[in-house]
């Protein structure tokens, strides 16, 4: 094995045990909701804050982040945003209340703002040629997998066994291995010029946040409260100033000319619905486990072992599904299987057997959510030219990370104020929006990219039939 081979090898490690961790660590949160609750005496409006804070400032700084890593270098900013990302872990193991906790999240959230562009641009400097790119996205699919697959198994055992505070431990030691492996490996990304829209990253994560807030706090306070109009209203405002402020600046965070790309909008957009479901499920899936069906949390992170292995297979089988069946077909298939998962789990009955009650929905919804997230990035990231991966990974994982700020907060609007059971209710609108996202793939998507920003494109976008 060559140097170089070497090289890439450790750096590919460091960013995926990088990019695992933060999953990992997001998975663990899920399952350890209920103990955060019970130790800190916090409402279920204050429970829901506790993820959805670290889901808006991930979501709100992400395009910032991957502006950061085009202009600043990629790997310098993905050890500063890595080096965040565990001090805010150390906050959080360290917080006493829903206040303290939240404002740790919120700095967590943005250290994985930074580290998540950051790391998918350096893997994709890591490797040239289409094919290149997409195995090494396969195996980035199969590495987020595996970090959920770890997260569900120790989620569990960490908080029954530990404490809740266990699981921001970990990702301390876990983080310090990563930095220094990527410090080794990833010689210095160069600077380019270039400035950075503060305005634009303000304006949007105050709107997503106003409209989070608005969404979460209106089952509690009333959908004609004044709290709840006018967060709402700031946040459609504030998404207002902040289409107008990216067409009047000079180095837009997101120049809007990318959204004349079919294949972009086509992915993002599925993206953002996937977000939305898959936060959702997670957020409601532990705490029907363990206080509808009774399960212990360690019980409860066990029976989710299938959708975390299906998650990680599903990651590294999606280059042979695309390559079998096309892109966009592969895409699609993979979207239907997860909305049956998610219509089959709304259905069962909670006094059903575990094979037909949860095994049979969590099959099918680890395999679509797998291949739906590996081929939702693939068709985002491929038409990227160079000094624009930064841009691609961090639009992506933004429109992800927005659908899960803003999906949880409906989702848990939709649980409150429905007529059925709470869980129900969520679960049927997971399924809804994975149907609005398999429908969606199956629209008609242009095969080249055009022009945008005042130049065309460097670089077709992938075939995505």
């Amino acid at each position: 094995m060559s140097i170089r081979s070497q090289r890439v090898g450790l750096a590919m490690a460091g960013l995926a045990t990088a990019t695992g961790v933060v999953i990992l660590d997001a998975a663990m949160v899920n399952l350890a909701t209920p103990a955060i609750r019970t130790a800190l005496h916090l409402s279920a409006t204050e429970l829901s804050w506790i993820v959805d804070s670290y889901l808006i400032s991930f979501a709100g700084l992400l395009l910032l982040g991957g502006r950061l890593a085009d202009v600043l270098g990629g790997r310098r900013m993905f050890l500063w945003g890595l080096a965040l990302y565990t001090a805010a872990s150390m906050a959080c193991a360290l917080s006493f209340d829903a206040t303290t906790l939240s404002v740790a999240r919120i700095l967590q959230g943005a250290g994985a703002a930074v580290v998540a562009p950051a790391a998918l641009s350096l893997v994709l400097g890591l490797y040239q040629g289409d094919g290149e790119r997409r195995r090494a996205l396969g195996v980035w699919g199969g590495v987020a997998g595996a970090g959920s697959l770890l997260g569900v198994a120790l989620g569990g055992v960490v908080t029954q066994s530990l404490g809740w505070t266990a699981i921001f431990w970990i990702p301390v030691p876990v983080g310090i291995v990563a930095a220094a492996l990527v410090a080794y490996a990833v010689p210095p990304s160069p600077a380019r010029s270039g400035g950075f829209d503060l305005p634009g990253a303000a304006t949007i994560t105050l709107g997503v946040s106003a409209l989070a807030f608005g969404l979460i706090s209106a089952p509690e306070a009333g959908w004609g409260a004044a709290r709840t109009l006018v967060s709402l209203a700031i946040g459609v405002a504030a998404l207002a100033v902040f289409v107008v402020a990216e067409r009047r600046a000079a180095r837009p965070l997101v120049p809007l000319g990318v959204f004349r790309r079919p294949p972009v909008v086509l992915a993002n957009t599925v993206m953002l619905l996937l977000g939305a479901v898959s936060v959702g499920l997670f957020y409601f899936l532990p705490q029907y486990q363990q206080n509808v069906l009774g399960m212990s949390p360690v019980t409860a992170g066990l029976t989710q072992l299938p959708i975390a292995i299906l998650i990680t297979l599903g990651g590294f089988a999606a280059p042979w599904t695309a390559r079998l069946v096309g892109l966009r077909p592969a895409m699609a298939g993979a979207l239907t299987a997860l909305t049956a998962g998610l219509f089959w789990l709304a259905g069962s009955d909670a006094t059903s057997e575990y094979t037909t009650a949860l095994l049979g929905p969590f099959l099918l919804i680890g395999a679509g959510l797998g291949l739906g997230f590996v081929h939702a990035t693939t068709i985002a990231v491929s038409g990227a030219a160079v000094g624009e991966t930064g841009l691609f990974s961090g639009l992506v994982n933004a429109t992800r990370q927005l659908g899960g700020a803003l999906g949880l907060a409906a989702l848990i609007a939709v649980a409150a104020s429905g007529d059925g059971v709470a869980h129900t209710d969520a679960f049927l609108g997971t399924a809804v929006l994975a149907l609005a996202a398999a429908a969606l793939s199956l629209l008609p998507a242009a095969h080249r990219s055009p022009t945008y920003g005042g130049g065309p494109a460097t670089r077709a976008a992938v075939d995505v039939r």
